[in-house]
């Protein structure tokens, strides 16, 4: 990384105001992975029209229609580069759906944008932030440490109400930096 390079954190509140094809380069890799589960018999283009067609729906529908939901964004000269989503969780928010782009990894955005976003929510009025990360996902685990979080949990319990004994939970204290 070059001082040349200009980065920044980009917040939304309505889809609208995403790049969605900047942000499927993002998730591609998720998004291919979902499509041979949603569609395996399929061509790999379409299951990956699939995936994101899906991925489009549920930010449509679900996801901006929910109070306080921000979608933050990591940007390098203006691509984006790393993402992940915040909605309302218990006393505060939880971070999820947290991808830097493959050809991107390894140069610190996503630790980047986590702290950006700590950063961020400093001055509004949440006091806590949570995640959940998969156990076997240890560049994850990693990245959580390093920006404060601390693991609370063994397992996860997701937003539709289901647990899963795969992820941690895991908190940052945003009081406490």
């Amino acid at each position: 990384v070059t001082n040349s390079e200009s980065f920044m954190l980009y917040t939304a509140r309505h889809l609208r105001e995403l790049s969605f094809e900047q942000l499927m380069a993002v998730y591609r890799e998720g998004n291919e992975e979902n499509g041979r589960i949603l569609a395996p018999f399929d061509s790999q283009a379409r299951q990956l029209r699939l995936a994101e067609g899906d991925f489009y729906s549920y930010l449509r529908d679900v996801f901006f229609l929910t109070p306080g939901a921000l979608y933050a964004v990591w940007t390098v000269q203006g691509r984006y580069v790393s993402a992940l989503r915040l909605e309302p969780y218990k006393d505060g928010l939880l971070l999820e759906a947290l991808e830097t782009a493959p050809q991107e990894r390894g140069k610190g955005y996503a630790a980047a944008l986590i702290r950006a976003v700590q950063e961020l929510l400093k001055d509004g009025g949440v006091s806590r932030l949570y995640s959940h990360v998969g156990k076997q996902n240890a560049a994850s685990l990693k990245t959580h440490q390093r920006c404060g979080f601390q693991i609370v949990a063994d397992s996860a319990a997701y937003l539709d109400g289901t647990v899963s004994s795969r992820a941690y939970t895991m908190e940052y204290d945003i009081a406490k930096g």
